[in-house]
């Protein structure tokens, strides 16, 4: 049984982008963002789960910052995060849920 799936991911980070208010980013608050999504991909990496979706929102965000628009990349930064910690949780999920899959 499968306990996540990458189609729950975007709207999941829909979600969590929505609820977040929209204020003026800064270079300092990109760095930020930044700094937390690509952690939470490294750990992805380390349990062999890393989202192709994550690597383009992270490309993104940097291509926004380079271009001055801080908003969106402090967006697509958080918007990586969130599915760079849903790959995360999918990964320890399935870890052991692939168990009740094995026909005994």
């Amino acid at each position: 049984m499968k306990l996540f799936s990458r189609s729950l991911a975007l709207p999941l980070a829909a979600i969590l982008l929505a609820a977040t208010p929209a204020l003026a980013a800064s270079e300092a608050d990109f760095k930020t963002a930044y700094a937390a999504a690509d952690a939470a991909n490294k750990e992805a990496g380390t349990l062999r789960d890393q989202w192709t979706t994550t690597a383009s929102a992270l490309k993104d965000a940097k291509k926004a910052a380079d271009a001055g628009d801080f908003d969106k990349a402090v967006a697509e930064a958080k918007e990586a995060e969130a599915l760079a910690k849903a790959s995360v949780f999918q990964a320890k999920a399935e870890k052991e849920a692939w168990k009740a899959e094995v026909i005994r």
